[in-house]
């Protein structure tokens, strides 16, 4: 239904007007919906590729290193603590960090002002010029759990005598995290990083908390773009166009992934 409507153009109520690709031809030369996925990228940065890197390095450090010095339970409660953020609701979310980045008594202007850097105070998510950077490094807290989890699971299945001959041999904590840890864990690997690129790219609600697209479209993304189109300028048929081109973009994307962990692993098999 999406699709046929995105080939109309419709407010939403009455007899929808057929006007086969116009909308499509519009959106190619929208400035706005460009800048979305511009805005976009930075998030699958903050969403996917930091989480991933940072997760990985987390989920060998607890179980090669906290998790054999202060014992599992202890590695357990670290690795809860972490993915907290992955179950909070996106409004709670929204609004508590809202309140951090406030521009007159948030909590990291306070702090910034308790040791005497108030030239470093800041309006946050106000700014053009920091708006998509304050974004970026909230979704990255609310991110790194999910890979955190799944790479410590995938550690699971790795032989312990692999990293016990290279720790005989005399290999540091970051030889055998470089050359047996990463190649042991290359499924997970890809599995984080196309989960939370789709994640990325359908990231609504912490936007809409947060800054509504704001300011100036600074962080805008096609999913909210889309959700203005249908509910604030009332052209259901345009952004039912953004939302289905946003749709096969993620197809595309799940499709290039899929194809490129299976010629992987094939070859390593």
């Amino acid at each position: 239904m999406n699709i046929g409507i995105s080939f109309t153009e419709w407010p939403g109520i009455g007899t929808p007007k057929w006007t086969g690709l116009d909308n499509y031809k519009a959106l190619f030369s929208d400035g706005e919906f460009w800048a979305s996925f511009r805005n976009n990228v930075a998030l699958i940065i903050a969403m996917a590729i930091i989480p991933t890197c940072i997760g990985l390095v987390l989920a060998a450090a607890l179980t090669d290193f906290i998790g054999k010095k202060f014992g599992p339970r202890t590695a357990s409660v670290l690795r809860a603590c972490i993915y907290l953020p992955q179950l909070l609701p996106v409004v709670l979310v929204g609004i508590v960090w809202s309140w951090l980045l406030a521009p007159d008594n948030g909590a990291v202007n306070e702090m910034f002002k308790a040791v005497g850097l108030d030239s470093l105070a800041h309006d946050w998510l106000g700014d053009p010029k920091t708006a998509i950077w304050s974004v970026m490094v909230v979704m990255v807290w609310i991110q790194i759990g999910f890979p955190l989890v799944i790479f410590m699971s995938g550690l699971q299945r790795v032989d312990p005598s692999l990293y016990e001959a290279a720790e005989i041999d005399g290999a540091s904590w970051w030889r055998r995290f470089w050359h047996l840890t990463i190649p042991q864990i290359r499924p997970e690997t890809y599995v984080c990083l196309l989960w939370c690129t789709i994640a990325s790219l359908k990231v609504f609600g912490h936007i809409y908390v947060l800054t509504k697209g704001g300011p100036g479209g600074a962080t805008n993304v096609p999913a909210y773009y889309s959700f203005q189109n249908f509910f604030d300028k009332t052209e259901v048929g345009y952004g039912s166009a953004i939302a289905t081109i946003l749709t096969l973009i993620i197809v595309a994307l799940t499709v290039v992934f899929l194809r490129v962990q299976s010629k992987d692993l094939g070859e390593e098999q």
